[in-house]
């Protein structure tokens, strides 16, 4: 099949890439700048050039191919708002081109704020008051009485690996520039996570099988304790480690201090996805987010 995939020069979607065109497939990968269409034709796919604001453009990708990834979002804190709309557009653009196909268009959510204190699952309805995007994964999710085979991949807020330039690698930084690795409370706090190559599996299988309508949770970990990471981080990069205020961490404060465990239970039993990557702390203890002159042992690749 021929899969149109926005954000596929991103941290998911360059994974996610390799991962089809290894299956079998046809990748058109959707390029903003000229930096993001060389590595999309490094990994082997097409490119069509446009951004998410280009709804004409995104609608006649969608149209060309036999189903859209769409990984694509601006994570920029400050504009949240403008960046939800931003995708509700392009979401309901690609999704109107689909109609009647019963085509896929599985689209990236996550597990943030879903059920903060308890474990989380697929059946779990989001709050759109946790966050502007939730309306978007509301509104694809609408499209199955559309003839749209759309699916809900809600990620785990930390997506690990090698190269990973989100939550973690902020905590890393944080930790080297203040000379200890902290948590708040005492730690017992859980975030979910996944290795990024068993996030890029799953979305090829639900790609290929899940039913109109799907949520799916990209958990392989349902919540790493927040003091085994940051006792983790202190090993690494030898570091003592220490309770600390939210304040600590700046804007990551609110984040690493929630409580926030997710399952995958389901998605596992509906697409026989079986996570087979290496956990966050064998990762953060292997030294793989740790800078090259911290790295005691060698990282795992």
């Amino acid at each position: 099949m021929r899969f149109f995939v926005t954000g596929a020069s991103g941290w998911i979607g360059s994974a996610v890439v390799p991962e089809l065109l290894q299956a079998g497939h046809e990748v058109v990968g959707l390029a903003r700048s000229d930096a993001s269409a060389e590595r999309i034709a490094a990994l082997g796919a097409a490119v069509r050039r446009g951004g998410l604001d280009d709804l004409d453009g995104l609608a006649a990708g969608a149209a060309e191919s036999d189903g859209v990834v769409h990984l694509g979002y601006n994570h920029d804190f400050s504009r949240m708002a403008e960046a939800a709309q931003t995708d509700l557009a392009a979401v309901t653009a690609m999704g109107a081109a689909l109609e009647g196909s019963d085509r896929p268009l599985l689209i990236a959510s996550g597990t943030l704020g879903l059920a903060p204190g308890r474990v989380a699952t697929e059946a779990d309805d989001a709050d759109p008051a946790s966050h502007p995007r939730i309306a978007t994964a509301q509104a694809a999710l609408a499209m199955a009485e559309r003839g749209v085979r759309s699916i809900v991949v809600r990620f785990a807020p930390t997506v690990h690996g090698s190269g990973d330039p989100g939550f973690v690698s902020v905590l890393v930084k944080t930790a080297l520039e203040s000379g200890v690795s902290g948590y708040v409370g005492d730690g017992s706090n859980r975030w979910p996570a996944v290795h990024r190559l068993d996030a890029a599996r799953l979305v090829r299988l639900a790609m290929e099988g899940a039913p109109a309508g799907s949520v799916l949770h990209a958990t392989a970990e349902d919540g790493v304790p927040a003091i085994q990471i940051a006792e983790a981080i202190g090993r690494a990069l030898g570091l003592e480690t220490a309770s600390v205020a939210p304040e600590h961490f700046d804007w990551l404060g609110q984040f690493f201090a929630a409580d926030i465990p997710a399952s995958s239970a389901l998605t596992r039993e509906r697409l026989a996805w079986e996570p087979a990557g290496p956990g966050l702390i064998e990762e953060l203890e292997a030294g793989v987010y740790s800078p090259p002159e911290t790295r005691r042992i060698a990282p795992v690749v």
